[in-house]
């Protein structure tokens, strides 16, 4: 990115009608004067020529500005200096040039042009200090502005890439965690002489962690597609525990769409299967919902195992559940919630909240 960049169009439109307005109100001003001292005739040359006497300092606008950048008053105060006395020169010689072509009311005996440009020069120097002046504290002002902008445009880039590299970071510490268990549970079938199961459960994994590289650029899925690896994932799980392990899925249509983090509800039902499943000898089932309140998405995975043992909150909760808790911490901030707490019917209810967020409609 360009450091000083140059003027913009509607920067130059902007410098364009300040130093019009500046003429016009000049000219307004000079007409005025001449009529009240009984001078009528060719008023509208003078309004003109008087207009048009400010429109150097907008063709040097942009040049002082770009100085302004390349050379700190404090430091260079000598340069501005001798820029300064040289375009007020230059404007001298402007309004003297005007003046001796087409001043309706010049006197006839006034000399050519030395005079008229000496007489302009000392009766504008001050004036050509005080606008200068004024452009590079107003240049300086406005490279200020854009300096910051830019520092803080940057400064939210970097956060927001240190941010989405944490994100990263978190999602792919979930997936060799859902590996190790789910090659526990084939090594499980193979000690347990169910081999076709065991071979029906690798082919399981293997679309599995295709689904899982397919959406390891995204940070956010459709909830449609995370249910859809849920339920893929639990299918593998049911190859272990046939019918001891019980699916029950409950998300209305109208929510599929919703985003929600990749990999959000994953951990949580592997947790369930885990703790809640494989601790019963009979199994037991697992629930999986979603609904919504307002704005906000809620989601809710529930099991019928032995629930949480007493004192569980002074404890870890696994890899899992802390994963997810700091992914929706990163993703939403205080705008998410996570609740694990023991059901009164028996079982571990897990209810995650969320802005509900919709892609926008094409």
């Amino acid at each position: 990115m360009d450091a000083y960049p140059p003027f913009r169009t509607r920067e130059a439109r902007w410098v364009a009608s300040i130093w019009l307005g500046f003429g016009i109100l000049a000219a307004s001003q000079a007409v005025f004067s001449m009529k009240s001292e009984g001078m009528h005739h060719a008023w509208i040359r003078l309004f003109l020529i008087t207009s048009v006497a400010w429109f150097p300092w907008a063709l040097v606008t942009p040049l002082i500005s770009r100085l302004a950048r390349l050379f700190p008053l404090a430091r260079a105060w000598p340069i501005h200096l001798v820029f300064c006395v040289t375009i007020g020169a230059a404007y001298s010689a402007w309004n003297a040039w005007l003046e001796v072509l087409f001043n309706p009311y010049a006197y006839a005996t006034l000399p050519r042009f030395a005079p008229a440009f000496t007489g302009h020069f000392f009766n504008e120097i001050v004036s050509a200090l005080v606008l200068y002046g004024a452009i590079l504290a107003v240049s300086s002002v406005i490279d200020s502005r854009d300096r910051l902008h830019a520092q803080q445009t940057e400064t939210a880039r970097l956060n927001e890439q240190l941010s989405l590299a944490q994100l990263d970071a978190l999602r792919r510490q979930i997936e060799p965690h859902f590996l190790f268990n789910t090659l526990n549970s084939i090594a499980a079938l193979v000690r347990e002489h169910r081999n076709s199961d065991a071979i029906d459960m690798v082919a399981g994994l293997s679309d599995l962690l295709r689904r899982s590289l397919d959406t390891a650029p995204l940070q956010q899925v459709s909830l449609h597609e995370e249910v859809a690896f849920v339920r893929k994932y639990l299918d593998i799980q049911k190859m272990r525990f046939a019918d001891r392990l019980q699916i029950q899925l409950e998300v209305p249509s109208e929510l599929n769409d919703a985003r929600v983090p990749s990999l959000i509800l994953q951990p949580v039902v592997e947790n369930a299967v885990k703790h809640g499943i494989a601790q019963r000898a009979q199994g037991g089932m697992i629930r999986i919902t979603a609904s919504r309140a307002a704005e906000t998405l809620t989601l809710r995975i529930t099991d019928d195992g032995p629930g949480l043992a007493p004192g569980w909150q002074g404890s870890t909760t696994g890899i899992g559940i802390a994963n997810v808790r700091t992914r929706l911490q990163s993703f939403y901030g205080d705008a998410s919630t996570l609740d694990l707490h023991n059901q009164p019917t028996g079982g571990v209810e897990v209810a995650m909240t969320l802005p509900l967020l919709m892609p926008e409609a094409a």
